[in-house]
């Protein structure tokens, strides 16, 4: 297995709404009021640039049930036309986007990302899901989504379509010759002609090869088809993982599945999420996160528990200890989730109220509270240890915290060496340091 060589990490941050808290948009400062305004978006990449992180990213949902007052429209906007506003507003910063192959044109999700990259000189990067729910395809001409297994086979097929897409021709064939009367080498420009169980394509794409060669391109699934996607695709992923415990055992797993694959020296960076709460001192930063936990809607929270544990939670002392569970083995639900709330309470002991806190804000990622010194120590040490390549940041309130991470953590990891003081490369795949 081929060691990346890195002295330091990457750092992305993950947009949404007015933070990852569910009590976010409720604080008095909240900027909920502009969540479908471009300039607000704008402002966050400019912030975000200014502590020289590598990336914005947009998840994506393609569906709003609107089914309970408390529904954020966080994707109000499409993924792909935000990030090109946001790229006249910057300068540096990577440009992440969603692409569901569930619902998505092939060739028109390779032009659309070709072009911001074109525009951009190779600052773009594409996250490839297969969608989670029944809402979203009922938007897209379908009773239901596919099963797991027929998603997947598909993102397959989209991703290798894609790399095609991506490919098909390059600029240099775009020789605009006036004293030959020559326009273009087309002797160099061919069909592809895929033909496949999901997609017919003839190619090539109108628009030719990326400044950077192709997009970055980015994954996030956990499960065996996921992570077998990746390793023949993604050049980095995003996990979840509460403790070291949990990010070793995805390391391991992501590692055997590309020594088994026909890539065995391949080297996938990996970007666990990552919740911070930071101040001078570590009460000041306990009082962060205790603020916005008192204000979380507990009777929804609550019930979002109470699926996750499969039991009613409705009962229980919110500032008492949670109550003994069941060990996984005996856990007849979805088992990832519950880990996760096992994890957190062996690790923190929490209350009830405080249980709650974690999961709603970020979902059961690493979730580190503190001065910045105390923060950076634990960064990086699953740096060191190599079960992270950097993180995707998921500020709990948005600008707050993200101006907090700039302000406090930044400096502590350049101080370390751990991070850039400037950038340096030119393109989204040269800031990461692929190859």
């Amino acid at each position: 297995m081929k060691k990346f060589n890195h002295e330091q990490l990457n750092i992305g941050v993950l947009l949404y709404g007015c933070g990852h808290h569910q009590a976010a948009w409720l604080m008095e400062d909240s900027y909920i009021e502009q969540i479908g305004d471009i300039s607000y978006y704008q402002s966050l990449a400019q912030l975000s640039e200014k502590g020289l992180l590598d990336a914005v990213f947009f998840a994506d949902n393609q569906s709003f049930p609107a089914n309970a007052d408390s529904e954020m429209p966080a994707f109000w906007l499409d993924p792909i036309v935000n990030l090109t506003a946001i790229s006249q507003a910057t300068k540096h910063i990577g440009l992440v986007s969603t692409i569901s192959s569930s619902f998505s044109n092939p060739y028109t999700a390779a032009r659309q990302l070709l072009t911001l990259d074109h525009a951009t000189n190779g600052r773009v990067g594409w996250n490839l899901v297969t969608s989670m729910s029944d809402l979203e395809a009922q938007n897209h001409s379908m009773s239901a989504l596919p099963p797991h297994d027929r998603r997947y086979q598909q993102a397959y097929e989209f991703a290798d379509l894609m790399d095609k897409l991506f490919t098909s021709w390059h600029k240099k064939d775009f020789i605009h010759s006036r004293t030959t009367n020559q326009l273009i080498k087309h002797e160099h420009i061919h069909s592809f002609n895929h033909s496949g169980e999901h997609f017919q394509v003839n190619g090539p794409l109108s628009t030719p090869s990326s400044p950077q060669g192709k997009p970055v391109a980015m994954q996030a699934g956990a499960s065996k088809q996921g992570i077998a996607l990746a390793v023949k695709h993604a050049d980095a992923v995003y996990s979840v993982s509460w403790n070291l415990k949990q990010a070793k055992a995805y390391r391991t797993k992501l590692n055997n599945a590309i020594q088994q694959s026909n890539t065995p020296n391949k080297y996938i960076k990996v970007f666990p999420g990552l919740v911070t709460y930071v101040a001078e001192t570590h009460e000041e930063a306990l009082l962060k996160k205790e603020k916005l936990d008192k204000r979380l809607p507990i009777e929804n929270a609550i019930k979002q528990l109470s699926t996750f544990v499969r039991q009613d939670c409705t009962k229980w002392s919110l500032d008492e200890p949670v109550p003994e569970l069941p060990p996984v083995e005996s856990f007849d639900g979805p088992v990832g989730r519950y880990e996760t709330i096992l994890e957190i309470i062996e690790d923190t002991q929490p209350t009830v109220r405080a249980l709650l806190g974690y999961l709603n804000a970020g979902g059961g990622h690493l979730t580190l509270i503190g001065t910045p010194v105390e923060i950076v120590d634990e960064m990086e040490r699953w740096f060191k240890l190599g079960v992270a390549d950097g993180f995707n940041l998921m500020p709990p309130t948005l600008p707050y915290s993200l101006e907090d991470f700039v302000k406090f953590i930044i400096p502590e990891l350049q101080r370390r060496g751990l991070y850039r003081e400037y950038y340096s490369g030119n393109t989204f795949r040269e800031c990461l340091n692929l190859h």
